[in-house]
Protein backbone atom coordinates (compact mmCIF):
# COMPACT_ATOMS: atom_id res chain seq x y z
CA UNK A 1 0.00 0.00 0.00
CA UNK A 2 1.42 3.38 -1.06
CA UNK A 3 0.71 6.24 1.30
CA UNK A 4 -0.29 9.45 -0.45
CA UNK A 5 1.68 12.52 0.60
CA UNK A 6 -0.32 15.14 2.47
CA UNK A 7 -0.34 18.41 0.57
CA UNK A 8 -1.87 21.85 0.90
CA UNK A 9 -5.60 21.70 0.11
CA UNK A 10 -5.37 24.16 -2.81
CA UNK A 11 -3.46 21.69 -5.00
CA UNK A 12 -5.37 19.63 -7.57
CA UNK A 13 -4.15 16.29 -8.90
CA UNK A 14 -2.79 17.58 -12.23
CA UNK A 15 0.89 16.52 -12.48
CA UNK A 16 1.87 20.08 -13.48
CA UNK A 17 0.23 21.50 -10.35
CA UNK A 18 1.64 18.76 -8.10
CA UNK A 19 5.13 19.42 -9.45
CA UNK A 20 4.73 23.18 -8.88
CA UNK A 21 3.54 22.65 -5.30
CA UNK A 22 6.11 19.98 -4.48
CA UNK A 23 9.18 21.66 -5.98
CA UNK A 24 8.61 25.41 -6.41
CA UNK A 25 5.89 27.00 -4.29
CA UNK A 26 7.37 28.57 -1.19
CA UNK A 27 11.00 27.86 -2.02
CA UNK A 28 13.06 31.01 -1.39
CA UNK A 29 14.14 32.60 -4.69
CA UNK A 30 16.94 35.14 -4.97
CA UNK A 31 17.39 35.24 -8.74
CA UNK A 32 16.37 38.67 -10.11
CA UNK A 33 14.99 37.39 -13.42
CA UNK A 34 12.95 34.62 -11.79
CA UNK A 35 11.55 37.01 -9.17
CA UNK A 36 10.53 39.38 -11.96
CA UNK A 37 8.90 36.48 -13.84
CA UNK A 38 6.85 35.52 -10.81
CA UNK A 39 5.78 39.12 -10.19
CA UNK A 40 4.54 39.42 -13.78
CA UNK A 41 2.80 36.04 -13.69
CA UNK A 42 1.06 36.88 -10.42
CA UNK A 43 -0.24 40.05 -12.08
CA UNK A 44 -1.48 37.96 -15.00
CA UNK A 45 -3.40 35.86 -12.49
CA UNK A 46 -5.57 38.82 -11.37
CA UNK A 47 -9.19 37.70 -11.70
CA UNK A 48 -8.12 34.19 -12.74
CA UNK A 49 -6.64 31.13 -11.08
CA UNK A 50 -2.95 30.40 -10.63
CA UNK A 51 -3.60 27.04 -12.29
CA UNK A 52 -4.63 28.87 -15.48
CA UNK A 53 -1.42 30.92 -15.44
CA UNK A 54 0.72 27.90 -14.61
CA UNK A 55 -0.63 26.05 -17.65
CA UNK A 56 0.42 29.00 -19.82
CA UNK A 57 3.77 29.75 -18.16
CA UNK A 58 5.94 28.33 -20.95
CA UNK A 59 3.98 30.35 -23.50
CA UNK A 60 4.49 33.49 -21.40
CA UNK A 61 8.22 32.78 -21.28
CA UNK A 62 8.32 32.61 -25.08
CA UNK A 63 6.15 35.69 -25.56
CA UNK A 64 8.16 37.80 -23.10
CA UNK A 65 11.66 36.63 -24.14
CA UNK A 66 12.07 34.58 -20.95
CA UNK A 67 11.18 37.68 -18.93
CA UNK A 68 14.44 39.39 -19.83
CA UNK A 69 13.50 42.95 -18.86
CA UNK A 70 16.16 44.50 -21.10
CA UNK A 71 14.52 42.87 -24.13
CA UNK A 72 10.96 43.52 -23.01
CA UNK A 73 11.41 47.29 -22.76
CA UNK A 74 12.51 47.33 -26.41
CA UNK A 75 9.40 45.59 -27.73
CA UNK A 76 8.08 47.40 -30.79
CA UNK A 77 4.34 47.75 -31.50
CA UNK A 78 4.52 44.87 -34.00
CA UNK A 79 5.91 42.57 -31.28
CA UNK A 80 3.25 43.69 -28.80
CA UNK A 81 0.51 43.03 -31.37
CA UNK A 82 1.93 39.57 -31.97
CA UNK A 83 1.90 38.87 -28.23
CA UNK A 84 -1.71 40.06 -27.96
CA UNK A 85 -2.72 37.60 -30.69
CA UNK A 86 -0.98 34.63 -29.03
CA UNK A 87 -3.71 32.18 -27.90
CA UNK A 88 -1.19 30.53 -25.55
CA UNK A 89 -1.17 33.45 -23.11
CA UNK A 90 -3.74 35.60 -21.34
CA UNK A 91 -4.43 38.21 -24.02
CA UNK A 92 -5.46 41.07 -21.81
CA UNK A 93 -4.04 44.29 -23.27
CA UNK A 94 -3.74 46.03 -19.88
CA UNK A 95 -1.87 43.08 -18.39
CA UNK A 96 0.46 42.73 -21.38
CA UNK A 97 1.23 46.46 -21.43
CA UNK A 98 1.78 46.45 -17.66
CA UNK A 99 4.29 43.60 -18.02
CA UNK A 100 6.28 45.77 -20.42
CA UNK A 101 6.09 48.89 -18.25
CA UNK A 102 6.95 46.75 -15.20
CA UNK A 103 10.12 45.70 -17.01
CA UNK A 104 11.13 49.38 -17.11
CA UNK A 105 10.35 49.82 -13.40
CA UNK A 106 12.35 46.66 -12.66
CA UNK A 107 15.35 48.07 -14.54
CA UNK A 108 15.06 51.35 -12.62
CA UNK A 109 15.53 49.44 -9.36
CA UNK A 110 18.67 47.85 -10.77
CA UNK A 111 19.94 51.30 -11.81
CA UNK A 112 19.76 52.31 -8.14
CA UNK A 113 22.63 49.90 -7.53
CA UNK A 114 20.73 47.13 -5.78
CA UNK A 115 19.51 43.81 -7.04
CA UNK A 116 15.79 43.20 -7.38
CA UNK A 117 16.29 40.31 -4.96
CA UNK A 118 17.73 42.63 -2.29
CA UNK A 119 14.88 45.08 -2.87
CA UNK A 120 12.20 42.36 -2.52
CA UNK A 121 13.80 40.50 0.38
CA UNK A 122 14.18 43.74 2.36
CA UNK A 123 10.42 43.63 2.96
CA UNK A 124 10.97 40.57 5.18
CA UNK A 125 14.37 41.64 6.54
CA UNK A 126 16.13 39.12 4.30
CA UNK A 127 14.64 36.02 5.92
CA UNK A 128 11.49 34.00 5.09
CA UNK A 129 8.56 34.37 7.45
CA UNK A 130 7.72 30.92 8.85
CA UNK A 131 3.98 30.73 9.35
CA UNK A 132 2.23 27.86 11.13
CA UNK A 133 -1.20 27.50 9.54
CA UNK A 134 -3.15 24.39 10.52
CA UNK A 135 -5.66 24.83 7.70
CA UNK A 136 -5.48 26.70 4.40
CA UNK A 137 -8.64 28.66 5.26
CA UNK A 138 -6.59 30.45 7.93
CA UNK A 139 -3.98 31.73 5.45
CA UNK A 140 -4.46 35.47 4.83
CA UNK A 141 -4.71 36.98 1.36
CA UNK A 142 -2.94 40.19 2.41
CA UNK A 143 -0.73 41.33 5.27
CA UNK A 144 0.80 44.60 6.41
CA UNK A 145 3.98 43.57 4.58
CA UNK A 146 2.15 42.88 1.30
CA UNK A 147 0.36 46.23 1.74
CA UNK A 148 3.74 47.95 2.13
CA UNK A 149 5.25 46.06 -0.83
CA UNK A 150 2.28 46.92 -3.07
CA UNK A 151 2.44 50.59 -2.13
CA UNK A 152 6.18 50.79 -2.78
CA UNK A 153 5.99 48.93 -6.09
CA UNK A 154 3.13 51.15 -7.25
CA UNK A 155 5.07 54.25 -6.24
CA UNK A 156 7.91 52.98 -8.46
CA UNK A 157 5.55 52.61 -11.43
CA UNK A 158 4.66 48.91 -11.26
CA UNK A 159 1.12 47.90 -12.25
CA UNK A 160 -1.03 44.88 -11.32
CA UNK A 161 0.74 44.74 -7.96
CA UNK A 162 -2.04 45.17 -5.41
CA UNK A 163 -1.64 43.75 -1.92
CA UNK A 164 -3.35 40.44 -2.78
CA UNK A 165 -1.08 39.93 -5.79
CA UNK A 166 1.94 40.85 -3.68
CA UNK A 167 1.01 38.34 -0.99
CA UNK A 168 0.54 35.57 -3.57
CA UNK A 169 3.96 36.57 -4.96
CA UNK A 170 5.47 36.41 -1.46
CA UNK A 171 4.07 32.89 -1.02
CA UNK A 172 5.28 31.71 -4.43
CA UNK A 173 8.86 32.96 -4.07
CA UNK A 174 9.37 31.91 -0.47
CA UNK A 175 9.22 35.21 1.38
CA UNK A 176 6.64 33.42 3.51
CA UNK A 177 6.20 29.72 4.19
CA UNK A 178 2.45 29.24 3.90
CA UNK A 179 2.43 25.49 3.44
CA UNK A 180 -0.02 24.19 6.04
CA UNK A 181 1.56 22.32 8.93
CA UNK A 182 0.08 19.00 7.75
CA UNK A 183 1.67 19.36 4.29
CA UNK A 184 4.84 17.33 3.70
CA UNK A 185 6.54 20.44 2.26
CA UNK A 186 6.00 22.50 5.41
CA UNK A 187 8.98 21.02 7.29
CA UNK A 188 11.14 20.84 4.17
CA UNK A 189 10.64 24.54 3.45
CA UNK A 190 10.94 25.45 7.13
CA UNK A 191 14.48 24.02 7.16
CA UNK A 192 15.65 26.23 4.26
Amino acid sequence: MILEKKRCKWVNDDPLYLEYHDKEWGVPIHDDRLLFEFLILEGMQAGLSWYTVLQKRENFRKAFDNFEAEKMVRFKPVTINKILKDPGIIRNRLKVMSAISNAQAFLEILKEGQSFSDYIWNFVDGKPIQNHWSHFSKVPVTTKISDKMAKDLQMRGFKFVGSTICYAFMQAVGLVNDHTTDCFRYKEIHKK
